[in-house]
């Protein structure tokens, strides 16, 4: 009986504890997407519940400031920034993989080395490298440079990945008489989604979420992105808590949607491209 007690008391903890964590973590987005709805003086008030309710803060945004802008060219970084990794990091992962060449997991453990670097670390010198080949200042320049941080753990991801695969599916369809593009295309490609998922939702998010490099390497008004942007718009126009915390959401809604709908992929792809050993 006693034992009973005492399991049931470990699961009511461990509920609780799961409760409170889960609570405190979803917060800060809470408040976010509540500040965003509220109206005048509602704002600064301590109140858990929205009220009364207001879209101003949306309108103004939307209406007054060039964040429509900004929004389009976040879309289109980050969406080229995605493209470009798997793009990449997919067949360099196999051919890492199928190879065997000497000294695979010393390159591979290099790029990944690579990626602990900070940003502000090499900011300047690419900063410095755009200049001199004429790309500061473009959508190409930050794609570009959001790639050189998604590409070696895209490559570390997969490579994992393709270590745990079962290549004998590809040694029958050689057999079959399929070329190894036709393999890769038609074999590999859909075996190994979950990995590229996992890829794509993590270039997507770092290249959405990018600030520093966007301030350094963007001056023009209408290539600014989102987390820029929406600090110039606080600094030009003198925006209130409400209509940031309405940018804010706005800026937030395709990452919860991005993971609403890929996350049992992310959570498989991390879970099968684990290396052993």
């Amino acid at each position: 009986m006693r034992k009973k007690n005492w399991v049931l008391i470990r699961r009511v903890f461990l509920l609780l504890l799961f409760i409170a964590v889960t609570l405190y973590s979803l917060f800060p987005m809470y408040w976010m997407v509540v500040s965003g709805l509220r109206a005048g003086r509602s704002l600064f008030e301590p109140l858990l519940l929205p009220g009364p309710y207001s879209w101003q803060g949306y309108k103004t945004i939307l209406s007054l400031t060039d964040f429509p802008t900004y929004y389009v060219n976040s879309i289109l970084i980050a969406v080229g920034t995605t493209v470009l990794t798997v793009a990449v990091v997919t067949p360099m992962a196999y051919a890492l993989v199928r190879s065997r060449l000497p000294g695979m997991m010393l390159m591979v453990r290099a790029m990944l080395f690579a990626y602990m670097f900070p940003a502000l670390l090499l900011a300047i010198p690419i900063y410095i490298f755009l200049v001199k080949i004429g790309l500061d200042d473009t959508r190409l320049s930050l794609i570009l440079t959001h790639s050189t941080f998604t590409l070696p753990l895209g490559v570390w991801l997969m490579w994992g990945f393709f270590k745990n695969f079962p290549f004998e599916v590809e040694e029958s369809a050689f057999i079959d008489g399929c070329s190894r593009l036709q393999a890769i295309y038609r074999i590999i490609m859909p075996l190994t989604l979950p990995g590229v998922l996992t890829v794509v939702l993590f270039a997507f998010v770092l290249s959405w979420s990018d600030f520093v490099f966007s301030l350094i390497l963007i001056t023009s008004d209408e290539l600014k992105t989102l987390p820029y942007g929406l600090a110039s718009i606080d600094d030009a126009y003198d925006a209130n808590w409400g209509e940031l915390m309405a940018g804010s959401t706005m800026i937030c809604l395709p990452l919860l949607a991005l993971f609403a709908f890929l996350s049992r992929y992310f959570i498989r792809g991390l879970s099968m491209g684990s290396v052993k050993g």
